[in-house]
């Protein structure tokens, strides 16, 4: 057995799935190999199957440097769930008594831990590092490792010294694992660790199951918030606030309108906030109101909605915080509700930090705001902040892309606008200006005698909204820019001043159509409804009574695609339900009995006849035209031909195909293949369904490209992949 054949069967073994997603299996060869390893993947691409299965295959235990102990449990529980063996996975932290401690030490000692989760603190105490130095380690692992970075979101100081701990404790390879980083972030990691020369993986970032919205903050916030929740019953959902005063009185006021909801923030004693956090993920609230602090202590995978009701500080926050929607590929609505005046006064609160302090924050701060009133595609935006560019020109999972925008060329009014600036010396707020353009005689107007200026009342037939349009284009477009230290006066960037010399087109979109800021448009699902909403109802019922005696969250026994797999295909054997993706040997053995049980008895008595009965039976049941079509292309008939002599367009003939082959029949069309996509293509179209999280052609299309790649050509190579790989 080679090693690829291996990691799949121990993958099969201990997970329940029998491919690999993305980049996985190339970052476990590359620390089996013994090489520092640097993972860029977006939240729920599957981060920590990176460390956790290679951990079980390769000799000693690796020691997971992890910030939170909500997150550590998360992950003991999971691993132990797994696994036939609760001694696989530990952590040591300050939760812990001194027997508990030495319990773990002696499963180590034992050789039968093979995972072992500490806090930075953890590891840097004298006794930890001693005890560690008498144990053989096989990979260190730095989950979250934007933390390490001051110019990353959730700088840790704690994170700096890891380096120095592992040194003490003896060398061995280093994986650092983070879900958002900058090129500058990124090179931070690399260089505090010691690990410049790292072998680096980076994924996409897109998720494209998450829509992104951005609405209006007015004072009817709390209105749109409890109608959009409601229209989400039975959907988990968090609302990220920024202080903890708004987190408990939003609480509270969901409370009051009948939404189940807890807080949680960093104010809190210890006990209320694990147990706020354990209801929500035993899903006794829908709602979790929170502060940052509740970002990285959140596994669960069916959350719907993210909701920021305050815009975030920075966009590696915001992308870390929306990564907590829809981890099991499944629906993920972000909302962020957005008003000027919070980005001025989060500004506001970097005065009297150190300068190089505010400098970092409020370039943050500008790309956050770009993003907010920017009419480009969100996907486009997030993505070229991490350097990577997106090249669809509307992801329709977007409220930008789902709108419809009027553009005009105001390069006449930004040039009156920038002259204005000019006149009154760069001394004054964008209102003021616009009071001068309007022709508004208002009190500071009139005091400063800016009625008397040749601009005043220069665009008064623009109205206010559109003057404030302009400038925030012109404010993204770098023509201008906010003064901090003197609380938001505008002024004139060197770029501002080329363009009132030489001015040139300024596009603003101005205006909506056929759209309503109120409404809840509706995100792309990405996962599949199950097929029998029944029995799948029952099965979650019946996963939640089982949470709650256990006392470990839902998805923990079974993630929602699993239940969505068993509701469609009826396993009824032990050797069916491991056939479940997501269905190990561990869960099957823990879990399987009670949930075959429940599905045999529901298939007796709804005399349901299961898609495994169908499938036996077609064997033995001849359908003329789909011999008639096995036949010929056994023949090599060209498939253009098979449909003519079939009277059927070629669309028809290539549903037959699909059809006889999703049955699981191979069937090999190579030489038709061969005659009419080019090599390189067909290589592409195939590399891409073997990374691909579902064979959708509409998403193909979208990730390869409408203008590169005919949809008759992609949907050949998946016929080819489906009868090679599937069947």
């Amino acid at each position: 057995m080679n090693r690829h054949e291996m990691l799949i069967a121990a993958l099969q073994h201990n997970f329940g799935f029998d491919t690999f997603k993305g980049n996985q299996e190339a970052i476990i060869n590359n620390i089996m190999d013994g090489k520092d390893t640097f993972v860029l993947m977006p939240t729920g691409g599957g981060k920590s199957l990176c460390y956790q299965l290679p951990s079980l295959l390769m000799e000693g235990v690796a020691v997971v440097v992890s910030p939170l102990i909500a997150l550590m449990k998360n992950q003991v529980d999971a691993m132990r769930n797994y696994s036939e063996e609760d001694g696989i996975a530990h952590f040591i932290n300050s939760s812990l008594s001194r027997q508990e401690i030495n319990l773990v030490k002696n499963d180590l000692l034992s050789g039968k831990t093979k995972l072992l989760y500490l806090a930075p603190e953890s590891l840097n105490k004298a006794e930890n590092i001693d005890f560690l130095q008498g144990v053989k380690i096989s990979f260190y692992a730095i989950d979250e490792a934007h933390c390490i970075s001051e110019w990353g979101h959730d700088f840790r100081p704690e994170y700096r010294n890891i380096q120095k701990m592992t040194k003490r404790i003896g060398r061995a390879p280093i994986i650092a694992l983070t879900a958002t980083a900058t090129p500058k972030v990124q090179h931070d990691i690399q260089k505090n660790l010691g690990m410049l020369n790292a072998t680096i993986f980076k994924s996409s970032f897109n998720r494209p199951n998450l829509y992104y919205e951005v609405r209006k903050k007015n004072d009817d916030i709390d209105k749109d918030l409890i109608k959009y929740i409601r229209s989400m019953e039975g959907k988990s959902g968090i609302i990220y606030c920024l202080s903890r005063k708004s987190v408990e009185d939003l609480a509270e006021t969901l409370r009051v309108n009948n939404i189940s909801s807890l807080p949680y923030h960093a104010g809190m004693d210890s006990a209320t906030r694990t147990a706020n956090q354990d209801a929500f993920l035993m899903e006794r609230v829908q709602v979790i109101v929170a502060t940052i602090a509740f970002g990285m202590g959140i596994d669960k995978p069916d959350v719907r909605f993210v909701i920021h009701y305050d815009i975030p500080k920075s966009l590696e926050g915001y992308y870390q915080e929306t990564g907590r929607a829809g981890r099991d590929g499944g629906e993920g609505q972000c909302i962020c509700y957005y008003s000027p005046k919070d980005i001025e006064r989060l500004r506001k609160f970097q005065q009297g930090k150190p300068v190089a302090e505010q400098e970092i924050s409020n370039q943050l701060l500008f790309e956050t705001q770009s993003y907010a009133e920017s009419p480009i595609c969100r996907r486009k935006l997030l993505l070229h902040y991490f350097g990577e560019e997106y090249s669809l020109e509307n992801c329709n999972n977007c409220d930008n892309c789902k709108k419809q925008y009027r553009w005009e060329d105001e390069s006449e009014v930004l040039t009156i606008i920038l002259e204005t600036i000019q006149q009154v010396n760069e001394k004054f707020k964008s209102e003021h200006i616009i009071d001068i353009l309007r022709g508004n005689e208002t009190a500071a107007v009139t005091s400063y005698h800016h009625s008397n200026l040749d601009n005043f009342g220069a665009a008064e037939d623009k109205d206010e909204a559109t003057l404030h349009a302009i400038i925030r284009q012109a404010l993204i477009s770098g023509y201008i820019k906010r003064d901090i230290e003197s609380y938001g006066v505008i002024k004139i960037t060197p770029d501002g001043r080329k363009f009132m010399k030489r001015p040139s087109t300024f596009e603003v979109p101005l205006e909506v159509r056929g759209s309503d800021d109120d409404e809840i448009i509706e995100a792309n699902m990405a996962g599949s409804a199950a097929a029998d909403e029944v029995l799948f109802s029952i099965l979650k019922d019946m996963r939640k009574k089982l949470s709650k005696k256990l006392d470990v969250p839902p998805f923990v026994i079974f993630q929602d695609p699993s239940l969505e797999a068993m509701a469609t295909s009826y396993p009824i054997t032990m050797e069916e339900l491991q056939n479940i993706s997501g269905v190990g040997a561990g869960k099957a053995k823990r879990y399987g009995e009670e949930f075959l049980r429940v599905i045999k008895e529901y298939v007796d008595e709804n005399e349901i006849i299961r898609p495994e009965d169908l499938r036996v039976r077609t064997v033995a049941k001849d359908s003329t035209r789909k011999i008639s079509i096995i036949q010929a292309i056994d023949r090599r008939v060209a498939l253009d031909d098979l449909a003519e002599s079939k009277g059927m367009s070629m669309e028809e003939i290539l549903e037959e195909i699909e059809a006889i082959v999703y049955s699981g029949t191979r069937l090999n069309i190579n030489y038709f293949i061969e005659e009419v996509v080019d090599p390189d293509e067909e290589e592409e179209i195939y590399d891409y369904f073997k990374t691909a999280e579902n064979d959708n052609i509409q998403t193909a299309m979208e990730v390869l490209g409408y203008d590169d790649y005919d949809e008759l050509h992609v949907r050949l190579v998946r016929i080819k992949f489906q009868s090679e790989l599937g069947n």
